[in-house]
C-alpha cells in the first residue's frame, strides 16, 4: 500500500478502531430509547431521489410507536409449564428503527469507490474528492486502478488533488483499520464490492445512485455536499445488512479431467489434503450446474441433518438484502434487511413442490455434491470468485457477525419501500376507475334483466 503524495497514513489515535467497551461506530437509541445490546457493536426514499439538506430528517420526525421486532413471547404455558431459562442467552435486541450512526471521534478518512471505466462518473468523482480533501480536510483512499484511468491520469487540473490520495490494491493491501467510512459512486455493484474489501468489521457505507438499478443506493448526487456533511456530523440512520460467512473446504486432487480424478493422498509432512477458503457475502451464494447440460445434484444440510437434495439448475442461499437480487428473479419472496433470516431458493428445480424457504439466521447450512451427481457443480459469491466444486468438497454457510452498516436516506423502512417502488416497480398497476351511483344502478338493472 502506498501514498501518492505527502499525506501520511492516519495514526492509530486518528483512526476509529473497534475497541470495546466504546466501539467506534455504534447505534444509539433515539430520545431516551433502549440502549444498544451488550456485546460487540459493529461499525456501523422519499418520492423523489433528489433530496435537499432538509430531506435528511431529525430523529424526532421518524420516532416509531413500537419496535420493528415482534413482542417478546410469554414464557409460561398454563398453570405449571414454562420455558427453561438459558443463562447464556442474550434476550435484549435493539429496535432496528432506532439505529443511528454516531462517532466516538470525528472521522478523518474516507474510502471512495467508483465504478471502473464509466465516463459518466468522472466528474462526480472529481467533485467529491475535491470537496472531501479541500473543504472537509479528509484523507481520501482510492483504489490504484481508479487513478490509472486515462481520463483521470491525464487530467492536469486534478494532479494537486491526486497527490493527497492514499492508494491501495485489492487482495494485497489491508485498509480495514484505516478507513472511517465509505462513499460509493455507481450502482449496487459498488456496495457489493465495498463489502468484499472488508472481511471483518465494515465501516459505514454511504451509496450514491449513479448506476443502472440502484436498489441499495438511496442517495442522489445532486445534493452530495449537504448529505456528506450530515454523515460526518453523525446525523444519519443506518440499517445493518447481514452478511453470510462462507467456508469452502476443497479436497486436493490429482490433475485430470472430469469427476474421475482421484483424491490426492498425503502423509504428515506432505502437502495438506484439504484447503480452506473464507468469504463474507452480502447478497447470495449461488451453486449451479455451470457449463454442464446435466441437472445439478447437490445435498443440502441444515445443522448437520440432510434436509433435501437439490435437482435442477442450482440453489441460491441469500441474505435478506440478497432476496431482492437473483433470488427474487428465481421466484423468492422479498425480505426486509432487518429480518434475521437466511433464504434458500432453488433455481429451476425439477420438482413442482420445491418452493423457496426461509430459515432462522442462526442455523448452519452445508452444501455438498451428491454421490449420484453426474457432473461437478460451480459456486460464486456475490457473482465473484467463481470456482468448481467436486466430490468431497463442502460449502458451509452461516450468518456473519460482521454486517454492513448501510447509511439510510430517511430510515430503513421508508428507504426499502421507496426502492421497491422506484427500482422494481412493485405492485404497479393502473388503478381501477371510480363507479358512480348512476352506473351502479344501470349495472344492477342489466343484471336483473
Amino acid at each position: 500500500m502506498e501514498s501518492s503524495g505527502d499525506a501520511g497514513w492516519p495514526s492509530k489515535s486518528e483512526t476509529c478502531v473497534q475497541q470495546p467497551p466504546t466501539p467506534p461506530h455504534c447505534c444509539s437509541a433515539r430520545d431516551g430509547g433502549m440502549p444498544p445490546a451488550s456485546g460487540k457493536t459493529f461499525r456501523s426514499k422519499t418520492k423523489a431521489r433528489s433530496m435537499s439538506t432538509s430531506a435528511v430528517p431529525s430523529c424526532a420526525e421518524f420516532r416509531r410507536t413500537q419496535s420493528l421486532h415482534g413482542p417478546s413471547p410469554v414464557t409460561t404455558f398454563g398453570p405449571k409449564a414454562c420455558m427453561l431459562k438459558n443463562p447464556k442467552a442474550v434476550m435484549h435486541i435493539q429496535d432496528p428503527a432506532s439505529q443511528r450512526l454516531t462517532w466516538n471521534k470525528p472521522p478523518k478518512s474516507v474510502l471512495v469507490i467508483k465504478k471502473i471505466q464509466d465516463v459518466s462518473l468522472l466528474q462526480p468523482f472529481k467533485d467529491l474528492c475535491i470537496f472531501l480533501t479541500e473543504q472537509k480536510q479528509m484523507l481520501v483512499y482510492v483504489e490504484r486502478k481508479v487513478l490509472e484511468d486515462p481520463a483521470i491520469a491525464n487530467d492536469d487540473s486534478f494532479v494537486a488533488v491526486k497527490k493527497k490520495f492514499c492508494t491501495f490494491r485489492e487482495d494485497l493491501d489491508d485498509i480495514s483499520n484505516s478507513v472511517d467510512f465509505i462513499i460509493c459512486l455507481g450502482g449496487d455493484g459498488t456496495l457489493l464490492y465495498a463489502s468484499s474489501l472488508f472481511q471483518e468489521s465494515v465501516p459505514p457505507v454511504m451509496a450514491f445512485h449513479l448506476g443502472s438499478l440502484g436498489f441499495l443506493t438511496p442517495f442522489n448526487f445532486d445534493s452530495y455536499q449537504s448529505q456528506v456533511t450530515q454523515v460526518i456530523e453523525g446525523n444519519a440512520a443506518i440499517v445493518l445488512r447481514s452478511r453470510l460467512s462462507v467456508r469452502v473446504v476443497k479436497e486436493r486432487r490429482e490433475k485430470g479431467r472430469g469427476k474421475d480424478r482421484k483424491l490426492l493422498i498425503t502423509n504428515g509432512d506432505a502437502e495438506p489434503a484439504r484447503r480452506t477458503m473464507q468469504y463474507q457475502v452480502l447478497n447470495e451464494v449461488v451453486v449451479d450446474r455451470g457449463p454442464s447440460s446435466y441437472l445439478s445434484n447437490v445435498d443440502l444440510f441444515l445443522d448437520g441433518h440432510l434436509i433435501t437434495t437439490v435437482q435442477g439448475d442450482g440453489v441460491i442461499v441469500s441474505t435478506p438484502t440478497g432476496s431482492t437480487a437473483y433470488a427474487v428473479a428465481a421466484g423468492a419472496s422479498m425480505i426486509h434487511p432487518n429480518v434475521p433470516a437466511i433464504m434458500i431458493t432453488p433455481i429451476c428445480p425439477h420438482s413442482l413442490s420445491f418452493r423457496p424457504i426461509v430459515v432462522p439466521a442462526g442455523v448452519e447450512l452445508k452444501v455438498m455434491l451428491s454421490r449420484e451427481a453426474r457432473n461437478n457443480a460451480w459456486v460464486s459469491f456475490d457473482g465473484r470468485k467463481r470456482q468448481e466444486i467436486g466430490q468431497g468438497d463442502s460449502i458451509t454457510i452461516t450468518t456473519s457477525c460482521f454486517p454492513v452498516p448501510s447509511i439510510c436516506l430517511r430510515d430503513p423502512v421508508n428507504d426499502w419501500f421507496e426502492s421497491l417502488a422506484q427500482c422494481l416497480h412493485w405492485n404497479v398497476r393502473k388503478k381501477q376507475g371510480y363507479m358512480s351511483s348512476e352506473e351502479e344502478e344501470e349495472e344492477e338493472l342489466e343484471e336483473e334483466a
